[in-house]
């Protein structure tokens, strides 16, 4: 375990009050997540279902858990009755499969929908004209969304709630690339997530971009190997 103290209350102070901190967890020990969450942290990110359920039932009840990784619709059922918000539905489908799993258990769950704004062709997502057609699908009226962003669900989905968008730039030391793709990403979200009665939800930026990101008006940042080290 490589944090300090320092390094995380420099974070928490860049961030400010307005930023979410999601600390990414994923192939660290639960003794590491203790020790930041003794520090007051309480969102932490993992990206495998596997991992996700056997941390989650060794630490505090208290902790907000978000998937951030690639959901499969069959491994939906495993995570549904605790997760906070899962960051990357990128389809109608998994949506779909997301508020059958939550109606079982009787909760309405949060999720991102993910775009893909990055050069690489392997990172997932929707392009704009896929969202364009999503968002139209879930605003029609017998689709599962109100008007008004962040407002509780309705119609055919009524166990889920689209918050908002994420997505990641590309893996690159360009500032300029990395910039303009969140910048696009930020005009979607302001298209699609202006006014509602909860705050929409625009997860963008990591460990080596989270300063452009939230310049470019990200509102929750995906941060792991400066809160815990690289990974070995």
């Amino acid at each position: 375990m490589t944090i300090t103290v320092y390094t995380y209350n420099r974070i928490l102070s860049e961030l400010g009050p307005n930023v979410r901190l999601v600390a990414v967890s994923k192939t660290r020990p639960a003794a590491d997540i203790r020790a930041l969450y003794d520090l007051g942290q309480r969102d932490f990110g993992e990206n495998y279902v596997q991992e996700l359920t056997e941390k989650q039932r060794q630490l505090p009840a208290d902790i907000h858990w978000h998937f951030i990784g690639h959901l499969q619709s069959n491994k939906v059922k495993q995570i549904i009755s605790f997760v906070h918000l899962i960051h990357a539905v990128d389809s109608l489908r998994l949506l779909k499969e997301i508020d059958r799993q939550a109606d079982a258990k009787g909760r309405v769950v949060d999720v991102l929908l993910q775009v893909h704004i990055a050069r690489e062709e392997t990172k997932f997502g929707l392009d704009p004209a896929e969202l364009a057609e999503l968002m139209g699908v879930l605003r029609a009226p017998e689709g599962g969304l109100t008007q008004d962003a962040g407002s509780a669900p309705a119609g055919a989905l009524a166990h889920v709630r689209v918050r908002g968008l994420m997505g990641m730039a590309s893996l690159t030391n360009d500032q300029v690339t990395v910039r303009a793709e969140f910048r696009e990403l930020k005009k979607l979200f302001d298209q699609y997530f202006a006014g509602g009665d909860a705050p929409p939800i625009l997860s963008m930026g990591m460990s080596a971009d989270y300063q452009i990101a939230t310049e470019e008006g990200s509102n929750m940042v995906r941060i792991g190997s400066l809160l815990f080290g690289k990974r070995d």
